[in-house]
């Protein structure tokens, strides 16, 4: 199948609109949309918003009105062909005289996939797919991870020096290093572009998780301060098997109902104490790993809550944790040209290690980034659109 210059022109404009969705849409997907009139102009464009109920495509049929009649719509997820909390969109479609449809990929749940497409071509709408998909899959990777397991796409990130490290040995440090983002003299490793976009990770992300280890050494927010609108504030998920987390942190005097702390050991009165002030707290039962709560269970525990991305900012316990329980989907390690070297130096994960290079976990599809003097890997350990490949 081919397309010409104007359909990537179209489809490039509804991937941008989809991304304008990003942290108002979740949990549903972010949808972009174009009608090109007969007459080959933009007669209406529209993304999706959660809270503003309708679907890309409709508000730009809507915004197009009579134009849409004997029209092209591009739109970066097809149509969907069943009621939810609006009706069909591929109905909506035919009934607007939509002649040609452009998607650059079908629905990622299995339930419904393809069914769009199928109804609006039984209606005698042109519809093609196929264009621009990677970007497309790229843009509802999280949704296509929730939708089909009910679990988030876990995403981990670190920041560290060439040679695997992300903080001095503890007794040298004078500012925050469980991040693997401050040096040994208080100084960043990783550059201001890198750290900005950090803040992107953070504000794609529905939730961000760390070990109580790292709120008790560098006090951090975990904020998303890109100062961009989203839905519903970004969770902060501690990780906290004996309740340790300091009355006085940070964490603990802004939190609004938006601090989760999963525990495995609950005593009573420091329960009631945090959640006097907030926070809540879950107890969940003992993982494989050195005591600590089940992640396993934990990442289940937020799917329940409808996030659908979960981006982990831990030390190097928290890290090999995540990867050794399989809870990992996607990472995201920074590097900076720096070389710090030492034995007492803290390495990106601390734990028993895997046993054999077969069992090391394996990054696919990964692509470079460059930020400044820093550059970065990003790479999968599961597809999100094949979860059943993956551990967990």
């Amino acid at each position: 199948m081919s397309f010409s210059a104007q359909d990537e022109i179209y489809m490039r404009q509804a991937l941008q609109l989809a991304r304008e969705g990003t942290a108002l849409a979740s949990p549903n997907p972010r949808v972009g949309a174009v009608v090109v009139s007969s007459a080959g102009e933009v007669a209406g464009t529209g993304f999706h918003t959660y809270e503003g109920m309708k679907h890309g495509e409709i508000l730009a049929m809507e915004q197009a009105g009579d134009r849409a009649r004997g029209g092209t719509l591009y739109l970066n997820l097809e149509p969907c062909a069943h009621q939810g909390r609006t009706g069909p969109c591929a109905d909506a479609v035919i009934a607007a005289g939509i002649r040609r449809v452009v998607a650059a990929m079908t629905d990622p749940n299995p339930l419904v996939a393809v069914k769009g497409v199928e109804r609006m071509r039984a209606a005698g709408v042109a519809v093609e797919v196929g264009l621009m998909e990677a970007e497309a899959r790229k843009i509802n990777e999280a949704f296509a991870k929730y939708i089909t397991t009910k679990r988030p796409l876990v995403t981990l990130k670190s920041a560290m020096t060439l040679d695997g490290k992300i903080a001095p040995p503890p007794g040298d440090s004078h500012g925050p290093t469980a991040l693997g983002v401050r040096g040994a003299t208080g100084g960043w490793i990783t550059s201001v572009e890198a750290r900005a976009h950090v803040q992107e990770l953070r504000h794609e992300s529905d939730a961000i998780m760390v070990g109580v280890g790292t709120v008790v050494a560098d006090d951090p927010l975990l904020t998303d301060r890109t100062g961009l609108r989203r839905r519903r504030p970004l969770l902060r998920v501690i990780l906290d098997s004996r309740l340790r987390l300091p009355l006085d942190s940070r964490l603990v005097k802004t939190a609004k109902n938006d601090v989760l702390v999963f525990c495995s050991f609950a005593e009573e009165k420091k329960k009631r104490e945090l959640e006097s002030r907030g926070i809540q707290v879950q107890q969940v039962g003992l993982g494989s790993s050195d005591g600590r709560p089940d992640l396993g269970r934990i990442v289940s525990s937020l799917g329940e809550l409808e996030i659908t991305s979960l981006l982990i900012e831990g030390g190097a316990l928290v890290n090999w944790a995540a990867l050794a329980t399989g809870i990992v989907d996607k990472v995201f390690l920074y590097y900076a040209p720096k070389i710090l070297a030492g034995t007492g130096s803290v390495s990106f994960a601390a734990g028993a290690g895997f046993r054999k290079m077969s069992e090391a976990a394996l990054v696919k599809d990964f692509v470079l980034h460059r930020f400044g003097e820093d550059f970065a890997v990003e790479g999968y350990i599961h597809d999100p659109y094949a979860p059943s490949q993956g551990g967990h």
